[in-house]
């Protein structure tokens, strides 16, 4: 579909990063970051061992209006220039949320731009079109501190969820396993780092609904496990640590190839038409090189393209929110009105049945 070029500027504060990005969609459909700042608050919720919601609002409010101002020089325009505002507007915590959409708001009341109140998942889910120029259908594992879900992306507003985390999050997991391990925050890359020095071979963790028929993912088992493990070596020395992360990240690995894996093939037997099937994935766990080549393996058995973002596009980034707006407006969907609200939860399919904290505020996945 041609439209003409769209210049969106993109606005992310979700949760631990500020972030603000300007954004080309030319004629064709290609897309091109044209000014990216990404401000992380580790420093400050590092001593913490996690994100403190309120310390994360706060961070946002005093960075947000700099680093838009720094988006805009980098990419040579003014507010002027741009075509739209998208901001997240959830799922996310809310203070953060709050923040950004409301700084989208304002801008867009004074520009007189339409306004994208964007779903955070959507803009990761589409985040491949923008660096691959990736064509619909394809599938997409999301894997992040809050989410881990196979999503088929029908396209720009459509998707189906396959499969869900029925308890803790991959992210979730990689962090709960690092503090139990006395490793710095954030988890992830501290148990990917400690793993590359350990024995893969030296426990044999759990690898939950491994050969179970459907595709969801349970980790709070595994997790389990690696808390047993590490009590019964106490005290643990520092390749104790390591054994039991490389134990831990070939779990995982091992996991994801059975769930994933049936996942492509559900993929192949119901797009027997594509052409060049692509598995994507997305989320800040994407970034562990050890799963990304586990996938890569995966894919290159089924007859998949592998998609990876490059690294900076795997954490939260205001890139893919802006590219999501500029998605939603060449597609023709109605822009948001100033009244949107932030969304704690959100999930990308609503149809989907919830498996987990579903409340008065609505599905978590």
């Amino acid at each position: 579909m041609t439209s003409p070029p769209l210049r969106i500027l993109g606005i992310e504060t979700s949760c631990d990063e500020t972030a603000a990005s300007v954004v080309l969609r030319d004629e064709e459909g290609r897309g091109r970051i044209l000014g990216d700042v990404v401000l992380s608050q580790l420093e400050e919720h590092s001593a913490y061992g996690g994100v403190v919601p309120e310390i994360a609002a706060r961070a946002h409010v005093e960075a947000l209006d700099a680093l838009i101002e720094e988006a805009l020089l980098r990419a040579g325009v003014t507010l002027r220039d741009i075509d739209a505002v998208a901001a997240t507007s959830g799922p996310g915590l809310i203070g953060g949320l709050i923040v950004g959409l409301m700084t989208g708001k304002a801008i867009a009341r004074a520009t007189g731009k339409p306004l994208y109140a964007v779903n955070h998942l959507e803009g990761h889910a589409l985040t491949a079109r923008l660096t691959d120029g990736l064509s619909f259908p394809y599938l997409m594992l999301l894997v992040s501190g809050g989410h881990t879900q196979l999503i088929l992306v029908k396209g720009v507003g459509e998707y189906e969820r396959w499969g869900t985390t029925i308890d803790d999050a991959l992210g979730e997991a990689f962090d709960k396993t690092a503090k139990l391990l006395g490793l710095p925050y954030p988890g992830g890359p501290a148990v990917e780092r400690a793993a590359q020095a350990g024995n893969a071979e030296r426990f044999d963790f759990p690898r939950p609904l491994v050969g179970d028929a459907r595709l969801d993912f349970s980790f709070s088992g595994l997790k389990t496990a690696v808390r047993q493990a590490a009590q019964s070596l106490e005290p643990v020395t520092d390749q104790d640590i390591a054994d039991v992360c490389a134990s831990f990240q070939r779990a995982i690995s091992r996991t994801l190839r059975d769930r994933v894996g049936r996942g492509l093939k559900r993929f192949w037997a119901d797009f027997a038409s594509v052409d060049q099937p692509a598995l994507v994935v997305a989320g800040g766990v994407a970034a562990n090189q050890t799963l990304r080549r586990t996938l890569q393996s995966l894919c290159d058995e089924h007859g998949f393209r592998f998609i990876a973002p490059p690294l900076q596009l795997c954490t939260d980034n205001a890139a893919m929110i802006a590219w999501a707006g500029a998605e939603r407006l060449a597609a023709g969907l109605p822009a948001d009105g100033l009244d949107a609200a932030p969304r704690s939860r959100w999930p990308l399919d609503s149809e989907a049945k919830a498996l987990i904290g579903s409340g008065r505020r609505g599905a978590k996945a």
